[in-house]
This record gives C-alpha cells, sequence and structure tokens, in this order.
C-alpha cells in the first residue's frame, strides 16, 4: 500500500466496563462510527478496553478467553466500513494469555502486537495473569508504519528503541494508567523522554473512569516529534477526537489542536472522588447511596461528593443522634442537608443503645464503661444505616479518612460499615482543603449546587466523635498536621523513624503512630474500598501481614539519622 501524505487517528477515551464484552464491544462500535463521521483513517482505543481494565483474574478464565476472541470478531465483522481499529484486548495463545492490541480492518483481525513490560508493582500484577510478548515492530495501518507500546512498555527505553530501529513512523501507546496525585507530571515525564529518544511523535491514549479502587482520568495527549504539545483531551470525562497528521520531509507532524486545561492538587483529587463514587455506583447497580450525616467534616464533605456524582435525589443522609450529640452538631448536619438538597432523616440510637446495656448489665457487673460501650454507639449506627440500605436498596458510603484508618481509629462493623468508601485514601488535613476548595467551586459536570455546601462551622469547630461527653478526636491522637506528616512519612515514604523524628517529632509520638499503624492491618483488611488517590494506598499499593511482630528502633538522639530517605518502589508508570 503507498504511504499516505496525510493521516487522521481518532482518539478515543472512554469508560469501559470490567467484563462487559458485550458493552465494550458496542461502546468500542459506536465510537468507530462517531470516527467514521470525523473522516478518521484509525481510531485507537485504551488498553484492555475490550475487556475493561484491570480484568485480573478473569484472564486466566477459559470461558473469558473464549468470549474475548468472539466479541473482537464480531467487532471487526460489523465495523467493516470507516477507520481502522486498534484495540487493547487480551489475547491467547496456546496455554499463554497476553496484554494485546489488535488492528481489525476490512472486516478481519489484520494483525496483533503483545506487551512486552508487565508491572508488577503498586497496584499492577500483570506477571500474575499475562505472559510478555517478544520485542514488536510497527503495524503498517492504512501505509503508515505505526508502533505500538503499550502502556508500561514507554516507561522504559528498549520497546520504543526497537520500533524506532523496525522502521515505525509514529508511536501509539494505549494505556490504562490510573490517577494518583503525582501521575500526570510523571506520565508528561516519560513520554517527552521516549519522543526525545526516538524522535518520533507520540500518542497517548489513556482510559477514564472508575474501577472499583482505582479511577482513570484520561487526559490523553499527543507529543510530535519536536516535544511540541499539539493535542490534549480533558481529564475525568470521555471524549471522542480526530487528531490530522501530515507527511514532512523530517517525519509525521500533528497539526496543532485542541489543548484543554487540566485540574491540578486538590481539583484533581476531588474529581477523582466524584469519578470514583460515580462509576462505583453506576456500574454495580446501586440506584442510591445512604451515609450517616453526623455534622462533622467527613461526612459532610462525602456528601458533597455523592450530590455531586449521583445528583441529590439519589442521595439520602441520616442523622443518629446519641446523647452525647451535641446541639451544633445537630445544626450543622441539617444546614449541611439542606444545602445540598438532600434527602435528611433523623434516627435516634438511644433506646437501642439502651436495649443493649441493660442485655449486657449483668455480664459487665464489676466492670467500668470504656470504649466498650462507644464502640456499641457506632456499631448501633452502622447497623440501622445497613437496615436502610436493605430495605430500600441504596449502598451505604462509609466516610473514615486516611488518617483514621491509618491508626485504627474507626469501629469494625460500625462507622466502617458501606459498600465504598470516597474519601478512604484522604488524609484529615486532605478532607479540611478539599472540603474548602468545594466551597469555593463547582467541578466541570458536577450534579450538585454552586456556594457554600459545607456550613463553615463544620470546617472551624475541632474534630470529635461524641461518643462521650466532651470528646474530641485529640484527647488520644496528636494534632492532625503532626498526626499526617508522619503517617505521609511512614505510609507513602516508609522513611526510617529516625527520620521521622528528625523532622521535629517526639520519639515518643512517632512509636505510638506506628505502633497504631501496624495493630490497624486487621482493620484495614475488612475496609470497604475506596479511590485511590495517592501514590501508595492501603491495600493495593501496600500490602503489609496482619500478623507482624517487627518494630523499628529508633536511633538516639545524638545518632545522625539517614541523610536521604529511600522511598519505596511506587506505581511509576501504567
Amino acid at each position: 500500500m503507498t504511504s499516505p501524505a496525510s493521516l487522521k487517528i481518532a482518539l478515543a477515551q472512554l469508560d469501559p466496563v470490567v467484563g462487559d464484552l458485550q458493552g465494550n464491544a458496542e461502546r468500542a462500535a459506536r465510537a468507530h462510527a462517531r470516527a467514521k463521521e470525523l473522516g478518521a483513517d484509525v481510531v485507537v482505543f485504551s488498553e484492555l478496553f475490550l475487556n475493561g481494565y484491570p480484568p485480573e483474574d478473569l484472564v486466566l478464565k477459559p470461558a473469558f478467553q473464549e468470549a474475548t476472541k468472539a466479541k473482537l470478531e464480531w467487532l471487526a465483522a460489523t465495523c467493516t466500513d470507516g477507520p481502522a481499529i486498534l484495540i487493547g484486548t487480551i489475547w491467547a495463545e496456546g496455554r499463554k494469555v497476553h496484554n494485546a492490541v489488535a488492528l481489525l480492518d476490512g472486516g478481519r483481525i489484520q494483525a496483533t502486537t503483545l506487551k512486552v513490560d508487565l508491572p508488577n508493582y503498586g497496584v499492577f500484577d500483570e506477571k500474575r495473569v499475562f505472559a510478555p510478548g517478544p520485542q514488536p515492530g510497527p503495524l503498517n495501518v492504512r501505509g503508515v508504519r505505526i508502533g505500538v507500546p503499550i502502556c508500561e512498555d514507554i516507561w522504559s527505553t528498549e520497546v520504543v528503541e526497537t520500533l524506532t530501529e523496525t522502521g515505525a513512523e509514529i508511536l501509539v501507546s494505549p494505556n490504562g494508567s490510573p490517577f494518583d496525585w503525582p501521575k500526570p507530571d510523571a506520565r508528561m515525564n516519560v513520554a517527552v523522554a521516549r519522543v526525545t529518544e526516538s524522535n518520533l511523535p507520540l500518542v497517548y491514549l489513556n482510559q477514564v473512569g472508575g474501577q472499583d479502587e482505582l479511577v482513570f482520568d484520561g487526559a490523553s495527549f499527543v507529543l510530535n516529534a519536536d516535544r511540541s504539545l499539539a493535542v490534549q483531551l480533558p481529564a475525568w470525562r470521555e471524549d471522542v477526537s480526530v487528531t490530522e497528521w501530515t507527511r514532512t520531509p523530517s517525519g509525521w507532524v500533528c497539526r496543532k489542536d485542541k489543548v484543554a486545561k487540566l485540574t491540578e492538587g486538590k481539583a484533581a483529587a476531588y474529581h477523582a472522588c466524584v469519578l470514583g463514587l460515580k462509576d462505583y455506583v453506576e456500574k454495580n447497580g446501586f440506584p442510591s447511596v445512604v451515609l450517616g450525616l453526623s455534622g462533622g467534616i467527613d461526612s459532610a464533605l462525602v456528601a458533597a461528593i455523592a450530590v455531586d456524582a449521583l445528583g441529590p435525589e439519589r442521595v439520602h443522609a441520616v442523622m443518629l443522634p446519641s446523647k452525647y450529640t451535641s446541639d451544633e452538631s445537630l445544626e450543622d448536619a441539617a444546614a449541611c442537608a439542606n444545602a445540598l438538597g438532600i434527602r435528611y432523616d433523623k434516627v435516634s440510637i438511644e433506646p437501642t443503645v439502651a436495649g443493649l446495656t441493660w442485655s449486657l448489665k449483668d455480664l459487665f457487673t464489676g466492670t467500668n464503661a470504656d470504649i466498650t460501650e462507644e464502640n456499641l454507639q457506632s456499631r448501633v449506627r452502622g447497623t440501622i444505616l445497613m437496615a436502610v440500605s436493605n430495605k430500600f436498596g441504596g449502598m451505604v458510603v462509609t466516610t473514615g479518612n486516611k488518617s483514621e484508618m491509618s491508626v485504627g481509629y474507626a469501629t469494625l462493623y460500625g462507622d466502617m460499615n458501606g459498600g465504598f468508601n470516597p474519601i478512604k485514601d484522604l488524609y484529615k488535613t486532605e478532607v479540611y482543603e478539599l472540603a474548602h476548595w468545594r466551597n469555593a467551586h463547582v467541578p466541570e459536570e458536577a450534579k450538585g449546587p454552586a456556594g457554600i455546601v459545607i456550613p463553615e462551622r463544620i470546617l472551624t469547630k475541632a474534630p470529635t466523635a461524641e461518643l462521650r461527653a466532651n470528646q474530641t478526636d485529640q484527647d488520644s491522637l496528636p494534632p492532625y498536621a503532626e498526626l499526617d506528616d508522619i503517617l505521609n512519612c511512614l505510609v507513602e515514604k516508609e522513611m526510617p523513624l529516625a527520620d521521622v523524628v528528625a523532622r521535629g517529632h517526639s520519639v515518643e509520638t512517632v512509636k505510638k503512630i506506628e505502633r497504631l499503624l501496624y495493630l490497624a492491618e486487621y482493620k484495614r483488611r475488612q475496609a470497604a474500598p475506596g479511590v485511590k488517590i495517592s501514590s501508595r494506598n492501603f491495600g493495593r499499593d501496600r500490602r503489609y501481614p496482619i500478623t507482624n511482630k517487627f518494630r523499628e528502633d529508633v536511633m538516639q538522639a545524638d545518632q545522625k539519622a539517614s541523610p536521604v530517605p529511600k522511598p519505596p518502589i511506587v506505581a511509576k508508570g501504567a
């Protein structure tokens, strides 16, 4: 085939559903039809789009492999006219299964290329289910030699170097790259490095949407060979756009087109929480959500996130007061519900707590009231919320933050009850930051109202669980600014304790937090899934044993701490 002078590549930044082979194939067919209308020569989909990403151990199921092949053939036969298709799919060869991209054109599967570098760190376990492919050559797509490094393949040099040496003219990289705070800059830096080394333009196509704990931000882009940004698709929403290319004496050049402004920092984290909750609810078929609205900052932020994700008509807040609940909390919860426009009910837990206390009085004779009685209140609240969920079908959204989950400041079968937690990976100080941000901004495509949705008093009063008289969180924990700094050092950075102490924290406090962090592992194993925001979340990223006797010794004060703490290996790629 004669090499053309121009080319139109459509970027299909879409939200697949894991396991929904028919639905994903139909999404691809609709995007193909749209790309045809726009005059595209080829339409590109994200990594494992046909299967949904990440499919985890579904990959190992023979029936899933067979159904994937059949659906890929159906898609090829359905999309006979219009652009060629590059689509991510699993690909079985004998007893091996590969992470692949298939080229569909002319009603057939014309070729496949296989992923070489399989990530096996952080949230990724691809070596568990996939076999690596050989070093690839480019695919001939309508007369243009297109190199297709798949996701992790661009995070090292070898695959792109091989594609360059074997004649690739354009690099097209399908990705399933989950969001975390450092990730957008890291992606761009890697892409620029590969363009610089190869002197080839690069299309970076990422999926968008939530899958369990992971959220994919999209934000696909095109870099020309001179490293200039030609196209930037928006983050957090689906988009099908056509990029226009021209062959020049020095190679292919993408015409500069729309460059969307990307959200950063607090705005990006808030969008991730909203999209993660929205897709978890929608993809799992829940009609609505219910949460306990306490008058505190965590539940207020979760309520705002839920309304922005689903709309006020699908969010049900329940205030569950006890004799320790202050008038301020009652007023603040009602004000928050009113500002968000959601259904708000009040159910006292006092009769139930009194009944349980009476039932246990003989057994507890001779003992003093302690955390047992506090946890009873939390478990009554959890039971009531689950009853509301069972009766009306809404999913319970739990509201614990990362600071609390780190140190076990949560009650199993109580306030930890729920199906999903959108703020699970946000430290308490970050919860406050996002609450302030939401009061000043309305996210794009949010279904919630503008203006102050979290009352000012919630932002300024001392946080408290209100499980006993005059209780505050700081009765048993250091101030959250101090706690969160210590936790960030221990969780995200795995710093030696001596280095944490060197930041100005007392030895006693650091050792106490380390101890609580280890002891709470059994609670975290039983916690609801929640949106990954940081470079190292609990669960997929940080996998510690529950039974664990290791405790680190702290250097004496006159000994020198390590000058450069070594961080853990975190999800650098994909």
